[in-house]
């Protein structure tokens, strides 16, 4: 399945959420989240431009591969989760991936028709909000880039907070 997103640091969390609400965007939850982001012992998935997460929320563990970006105005690509346990990370561990470095957040996250915002305030690095959705990529890049033009977003970015930690 293509995940089809974009983010974008902002300065004002809250100018952008009273404009979400305004739109009658549904609060959906509050979660705090880790991700711990793993290297493969064989590739350098900053030269292949993948990622694999283990991502920690409400006391449940997931899996995630993401595949190369497809757009270059998006961060478009290939998703793939699965439920998971902790021994996951040990696993891993044991199979030579190295723990790469870990990314913590708070996230607001609200619905607005079939798309999925997030207001995100990540340690270290400060406010960003996320907009996406899965699907067709053409469909789902139009109707997000619509809502960031509504909501005044520009200066989009495409690297993922770990990479954003790591510059």
């Amino acid at each position: 399945m293509y995940e089809i997103e974009i983010k974008a640091k902002i300065d004002n969390l809250d100018k952008i959420e009273r404009k979400i609400i305004e739109k009658n965007a549904t609060f959906l939850k509050m979660i705090e989240q880790i991700d711990y982001y793993y290297n493969h012992p064989c590739r350098d998935f900053k030269k292949t431009d993948e990622a694999l997460r283990i991502r920690y929320e409400n006391n449940e563990y997931f899996i995630t591969y993401k595949g190369p970006k497809i757009d270059l105005e998006t961060k478009s690509r290939k998703e793939i989760e699965v439920k998971s346990e902790k021994n996951i990370l040990e696993i891993l561990e044991n199979l030579g991936f190295k723990l790469a470095g870990k990314v913590k957040k708070i996230r607001k996250i609200y619905k607005l028709n079939d798309l999925e915002i997030c207001l995100d305030n990540v340690e270290n690095l400060g406010y960003f909000i996320e907009i996406e959705t899965f699907g067709n990529l053409e469909k789902g890049k139009e109707k997000i880039l619509e809502l960031a033009k509504s909501l005044g977003l520009n200066n989009l970015e495409r690297r993922s907070y770990f990479e954003l930690l790591g510059d």
